[in-house]
């Protein structure tokens, strides 16, 4: 084995992989190492990948093979690869294919690279249920447990190939528009658009056909999943969180796309009308009456031949299991995050597919197809009163002493008044620091208890710059298109969630006509819980690349004093970096 002396990756033992970025080769490096790493943290200097289990399946998957792999660490590495990494990448990149599922003779089979492993697998107790009779070459599995059997494979780290293929679906002939509809503006797919469409449905060398695509939030996943269903041209089910995401997908759809009005329906608690394309939310399938799913039975029982998983991540436990009975149509998954705070990002990859494509958000905001963002923590303190009440509290209580907060509203205020052009989010949790706080600003407020066509008019007002600020729940946290907004200003969230994290800063990253920054504030209680989850909540921004900036307010809320800065009227502040 070779190595380069001054080369720019570090690997360690423990899996994890250090890229120089300042290095010559670092960027022919990052290229290589996105195919079978993730990116862990992404600060000025060094970035960190990891290689996982669910990695290198994916790196298999996408048709890697282990050598490519270890002749690229070796390639790039300035030492020796350690020799637990080698022996770590070919043991799991050596899992994925030596169990199969084809159509045999006799139905659909389960096939592995030697005897053995089916007889160990039988003996497994959460595995023998799912299995049939012996064959010539393997084991039958009933369809129905398709998804079960590649969920429960993944669980114990035998990532299964599936390659029994698809049901077509009722064909359903649509193109692309080569311009939008009501602008006559020209309109195409952007180049890493194109890459991702071709990632998912194959290159010809490899069939694909499911999996996830992961891009940002304002880089156009709505537009891969209509180029898809455009290539593949059959009936599509459109799964979404809400019913103004369904509306959304709508416009989208008639305004890039030759489908008719006619060939959309959507299915919803308002409307229950199946077409062509349907949309529906992931509420509607999970809705339970006497114990079963009847909206799922429905949409089971059309001819889809795509389905379309939009915020994959959010996917609800019962609609996993809804999924893992329909694995014989293309399933794509759309997100701008695999994190689940559930851990169950292997079901996304047994039951959805793999990921198959991934792109870094610093990179589009380098070529321009996302705003950049400027990311800032504004410190408050506790009052008095408050302090002691915070003191007392119970543990459970004291994030909401903390995120309820009275002193925040000043620094809200003072951060509209720095913004008075812009296009502002108030983004919170609780609903009652959100009704007064929209009463103080004169704002609208948006909840889920805000009726759909109220939530509808008062984005649409938003978009048009009739609103200049909304106060809004984390109903607006997913699959909600606000172009104008370049300021979100958070006051209170999901205790150490990254996957909101990312949400909320993807509701201001659609890039500005004038070509400035997204603002991204978040408001917390200094040395309380709430501190602590914000750091937690940090980690998913930095590794991405961008840098926070901390800020303190006086006791009172407001500047202790100003700074030239017109937006961040907050001083005795410090660059978090990536830290």
């Amino acid at each position: 084995m070779t190595v380069a002396a001054d080369a720019p990756l570090t690997v360690q033992s423990d899996r994890t992989i250090l890229l120089e970025v300042e290095h010559a080769q670092a960027e022919e490096a990052r290229q290589v190492l996105s195919g079978f790493a993730e990116l862990l943290k992404s600060p000025e200097h060094v970035h960190t990948y990891r290689l996982s289990a669910l990695s290198l399946w994916n790196a298999a998957s996408a048709g890697l093979s282990v050598d490519q792999v270890l002749t690229d660490l070796d390639r790039f590495s300035r030492y020796p690869v350690p020799g637990i990494v080698s022996h770590y990448i070919r043991e799991q990149m050596g899992r994925y294919g030596r169990l199969r599922l084809v159509n045999g003779p006799e139905g659909l089979e389960l096939r592995a690279d030697r005897p053995e492993l089916l007889v160990e697998l039988h003996a497994r107790g959460n595995v023998r249920p799912l299995l049939g009779e012996r064959t010539a070459h393997g084991v039958l599995i009933d369809a129905v447990l398709r998804g079960q059997l590649k969920q429960v494979l993944a669980h114990i780290g035998w990532p299964l190939q599936d390659e029994a293929g698809f049901t077509p679906g009722a064909p359903l002939p649509m193109s692309l528009r080569t311009a939008e509809r009501t602008s006559g503006e020209p309109f195409s797919l952007r180049p890493y658009q194109h890459q991702a469409v071709d990632a998912f449905l194959g290159d010809g060398r490899r069939q694909a056909g499911d999996g996830v695509i992961v891009l940002p939030c304002g880089a156009g996943k709505t537009l891969v999943g209509i180029a898809v269903m455009a290539r593949t041209q059959t009936h599509t089910l459109i799964l979404t969180t809400s019913v103004a995401a369904v509306h959304q997908w709508k416009r989208e759809l008639l305004e890039r796309t030759t489908l008719t009005a006619e060939e959309i329906g959507e299915y919803t608690a308002a409307v229950k009308d199946i077409r062509p394309v349907t949309l529906t939310t992931y509420q509607m399938l999970a809705h339970r009456k006497h114990g079963d799913y009847p909206h799922f039975h429905v949409m089971d029982a059309a001819d889809w031949g795509l389905i379309v998983y939009d915020e994959v991540h959010l996917l609800p436990a019962p609609i996993f299991r809804m999924t893992a009975s329909i694995q014989s149509r293309r399933r794509l998954g759309l997100t701008a995050t695999l994190l689940r705070e559930d851990g169950h990002a292997e079901d996304v990859f047994a039951l959805i597919g793999p990921k198959r494509f991934d792109v870094p958000w610093r990179d589009l905001e380098e070529q321009g197809w996302i705003a950049p963002a400027l990311c800032h923590e504004i410190r408050v303190p506790l009052p008095d009163g408050l302090a002691m009440v915070y003191a007392s509290a119970e543990d459970q209580d004291r994030a909401r002493v903390a995120a309820e907060n009275p002193a925040k509203t000043p620094v809200v205020e003072e951060l509209l008044a720095a913004h008075a052009g812009d296009h502002v989010l108030v983004i919170g949790q609780y609903l009652n620091q959100l009704h007064d706080l929209a009463a103080r600003l004169d704002a609208p407020l948006i909840t889920g208890k805000s009726p759909a066509l109220v939530r509808e008019t008062l984005y649409e007002d938003f978009r048009q710059g009739r609103i200049p600020r909304l106060v809004v729940s984390k109903v607006a946290n997913f699959a909600i298109d606000l172009p104008d907004a370049n300021v979100a200003i958070q006051i209170s969230g999901t205790f150490g969630s990254r996957q909101e994290e990312a949400q909320r800063l993807g509701r201001i990253l659609r890039p500005k006509s004038d070509g400035g920054p997204a603002y991204f504030y978040t408001v917390v209680t200094e040395d309380t819980v709430e501190q602590q989850y914000a750091q937690k909540r940090q980690l998913f921004l930095t590794e991405q690349g961008y840098r926070y900036r901390i800020a303190h307010a006086g006791d009172d809320g407001h500047p202790i004093e100003r700074t030239p800065a017109p937006v961040i009227p907050f001083p005795r502040s410090q660059d978090a970096g990536s830290s």
